[in-house]
């Protein structure tokens, strides 16, 4: 039964990376790119679970993690073209 659902969460993951791929715009690719990163945490998170390996769960929380900051750090970036303040606006605040 496991086995079908890790076959079915890569048939997913890559339709993902097609529309990654084939996305007319940023947004569509950074949306796809996310839900590659939440299939690939249940794809660990199963074959830890085939493997009897409780510790992999941990391993995909930590991805889970990095892929959420990861999102919103692109996502900041497409918007606003800098992540922190530019340089030059720490002057222009002062005065």
């Amino acid at each position: 039964m496991f086995g079908a659902v890790a076959a079915a969460l890569l048939v997913a993951m890559g339709m993902a990376i097609i529309r990654a791929l084939k996305g007319p715009t940023v947004f569509d690719r950074i949306l796809s790119v996310n839900t590659f990163g939440t299939k690939t945490v249940l794809l660990i998170a199963v074959i830890g679970f085939l493997q009897k390996r409780p510790d992999f769960l941990d391993i995909a929380l930590v991805y889970a993690l990095i892929n959420f900051i990861t999102t919103i750090a692109v996502l900041k970036f497409f918007e606003f073209s800098h992540l922190g303040t530019p340089i030059g606006e720490e002057e222009a605040e002062d005065l």
